[in-house]
């Protein structure tokens, strides 16, 4: 068994998997979303709170609740994306991919040679996959990169098809800032950037991926234009709104 299995078990019977997106650096946060129901948190290091110790408090947690960790790495570097899988990550997400073979290069963080450039070295992978054996390892890791620019957009069938790639993730604030939209108001330009990735992965028998900014209304909608990778929001912006409506109903 490995850490992915949740996520396995959802996209063979066709359905999504609803994650949270942790920029909060607490293990006590991860292991709320958990018992929540999340079917995922992915850690994020590269605008997050998190650092490594924390960041394995937090897969911890995940683990006790059956929710499965991911990481986004601050970079495309297979170092960097071989860290995480090592501390104990079912998957990474890759940020800011713009061609195939910086997709490549992501996707060589994650698998072993001669297949990859990934080290041997699984300190805690080898108890969250349940394995120490590299072909093992290397199946229980998920691969997804984010198209989030102009670049990206327009390689995004090439990457889709990139050899070892499980999925595209889409960051839509950057990818309205690389449209020359303002994050947030990406209109119909962004919509149509969205719908080309989807497409671009279903042709290539991958997953796509969706970060949404508009919480559970935006996360169902998503889901039903065929995303079976939906973070369904950002947990400090959903504690910020959650705590800020209810001093608002006080005052009142």
């Amino acid at each position: 068994m490995s850490g992915r299995d949740r996520l396995d078990h959802c996209w063979a019977e066709d359905r999504p998997a609803f994650g949270l997106w942790g920029s909060i650096a607490s293990p006590l946060t991860a292991e709320l979303a958990a018992a929540a129901g999340f079917d995922y948190v992915c850690v994020d290091l590269q605008h997050g709170g998190a650092d490594e110790d924390r960041m394995v408090s937090m897969f911890e947690a995940l683990e006790a609740r059956g929710a499965v960790p991911f990481a986004r790495v601050a970079y495309n570097e297979p170092w960097m994306v071989n860290r995480v899988l090592d501390l104990g990550a079912a998957g990474a997400i890759v940020p800011l991919v713009n061609t195939a073979e910086e997709a490549r290069r992501a996707v060589s963080g994650c698998r072993f040679p001669p297949h990859g450039v990934r080290s041997y070295g699984p300190l805690r992978a080898a108890l969250t996959v349940g394995s120490a054996d590299p072909e093992r390892l290397a199946a229980g890791a998920l691969c997804f990169v984010m198209v989030e620019t102009r670049e990206g957009l327009e390689n995004v069938e090439e990457i889709a098809h990139t050899r070892g790639l499980d999925g595209i993730y889409i960051g839509p604030s950057d990818l309205s800032l690389g449209l020359g939209r303002e994050p947030g108001h990406g209109g119909d330009v962004l919509e149509r950037a969205i719908t080309r990735i989807r497409e671009a992965c279903a042709a290539a028998g991958i997953i796509a991926g969706m970060h949404c900014n508009g919480g559970g209304a935006e996360a169902k909608a998503r889901a039903a234009d065929g995303f079976r990778l939906v973070t369904v929001g950002v947990d400090a912006s959903i504690f910020m709104a959650g705590v800020s409506r209810e001093l608002v109903a006080a005052r009142s």
